[in-house]
């Protein structure tokens, strides 16, 4: 429930950006308003905003097929709230890097869901790496994830624009190990159920 939750306010917010520029530049992460201004704010808030509706839609659907199946296992350990705190505290921890490489570079900007969705993602397959998806043909969760991290780091090597595809990087190193230290028997049990193919 807190997945549909969590798509449904960043739709809602990057729509509302979308149709309000002076919305879309306060909530961005653009280093010198931290800096200069303390707007620590952002460093969450630019979770919620993205650059168009591909990049949203990329993202919610990622989180949706995934997020569900976190959830339900993070709610026996952590509770959904701590669910939901994983996911926020993810879109943080992954743009620091990030962040720490440019705060003092007033031409550099960021915005996207990509550090929570990213962690969200590989928790999951840490969880069940043979959930098939559509992507549009149907890919092992596993197989998705490892897409996930190519098309990320050479869209981060070829730089540009505002979306920060280093932070798939770092919010899926951060979801990987979140969920073994929480629950450690959940790598051998990843082992056990990439040996054990399933067909969709």
């Amino acid at each position: 429930m807190l997945t549909i939750i969590l798509i449904a306010v960043t739709a809602v917010v990057s729509w509302l950006a979308f149709e309000r520029p002076p919305l879309l530049q306060r909530l961005i992460l653009w280093p010198p308003a931290i800096d200069r201004y303390k707007q620590y704010d952002r460093l969450l808030t630019h979770g919620f905003i993205h650059a168009d509706w591909s990049h949203l839609l990329f993202n919610m659907i990622t989180l949706f097929f995934f997020g569900r199946v976190v959830e339900g296992f993070m709610a026996r350990y952590i509770g959904s709230l701590g669910y939901a705190l994983f996911y926020l505290s993810a879109i943080v921890i992954a743009i620091l890097p990030t962040y720490m490489r440019h705060r003092h570079d007033a031409r550099y900007s960021s915005l996207g869901a990509s550090g929570g969705v990213s962690a969200v993602l590989f928790a999951s397959i840490l969880l069940d790496p043979w959930m098939w998806i559509l992507a549009p043909l149907p890919v092992p969760g596993f197989l998705y994830g490892i897409g996930y991290v190519a098309y990320s780091f050479w869209k981060d090597r070829q730089g540009g624009g505002n979306v920060n595809h280093s932070a798939h990087l770092s919010g899926a190193v951060y979801g990987v190990l979140f969920m073994l230290l929480m629950e450690p028997d959940v790598l051998p049990h990843f082992i056990q159920a990439l040996q054990s193919p399933r067909l969709p």
